[in-house]
């Protein structure tokens, strides 16, 4: 691990399905996402950890980042625990909410 980096857990702890935009505005897909509540990542360097959705890192990218470097209270005082973010994915139909945790190890 990169001297000075933390790690950063990332947790999926709620998503919400729009079931009615998703009948008025998606096409059908035969695999929608495959992340489910309760998975636990560790990310280390800043490398998507394996097997974590691609879009979703995107979005969760430049707050993983922050957390990693040290950084605390995103938003000021936004976040009970000041080494964490709660970000959600960018998926409009049925996002997934993650909580982000930079962590000494």
């Amino acid at each position: 691990m990169m001297k000075g980096m933390k790690k950063v857990k990332i947790t999926s702890v709620k998503q919400v399905i729009h079931q009615d935009l998703i009948d008025r505005y998606e096409n059908p897909i035969s695999e929608p996402c495959t992340m489910e509540v309760g998975q636990m990542y560790i990310c280390e360097n800043l490398e998507k950890p394996d097997g974590f959705c691609e879009s979703a890192w995107q979005t969760l990218y430049p707050f993983v980042m922050v957390l990693a470097y040290g950084g605390k209270d995103i938003y000021s005082g936004w976040m009970k625990n000041e080494n964490s973010a709660m970000i959600s994915c960018n998926d409009g139909f049925r996002p997934m909410s993650f909580l982000l945790e930079g962590i000494d190890e």
